[in-house]
């Protein structure tokens, strides 16, 4: 089972920010960053192919895609590969976000 991370404002106890993160505010930091791209739906392929709906940041990293999902406020990424730790902390920081494991 692959650890998934949670990029949050919800610990935040800051009243003038904002509590979640907004697809707008998602759109202008990744759009700065050439490694993302903005896809509607996410596709799995394997034994076989599943599709979901939703708002993902794809970052290429090398030949890999992973998806940063943007759900209900939130930030959601799979931890599967290590890669994906500083990256991680790198979009938490500039979101003025906090990780969460879960």
């Amino acid at each position: 089972m692959s650890q998934r991370y949670r990029i949050t404002r919800a610990l935040q106890e800051n009243e003038n920010s904002p509590q979640t993160i907004s697809l707008e505010e998602c759109k202008m930091y990744f759009a700065s960053k050439t490694d993302f791209a903005y896809s509607s739906v996410f596709t799995v392929t394997g034994a076989t192919t599943m599709s979901i709906d939703g708002d993902f940041f794809m970052w290429s990293y090398g030949d890999k895609q992973i998806p940063f999902r943007l759900y209900q406020g939130d930030l959601y990424v799979s931890g599967t590969n290590e890669a994906v730790i500083p990256m991680m902390k790198e979009v938490a920081s500039a979101l003025e976000a906090d990780v969460l494991e879960g």
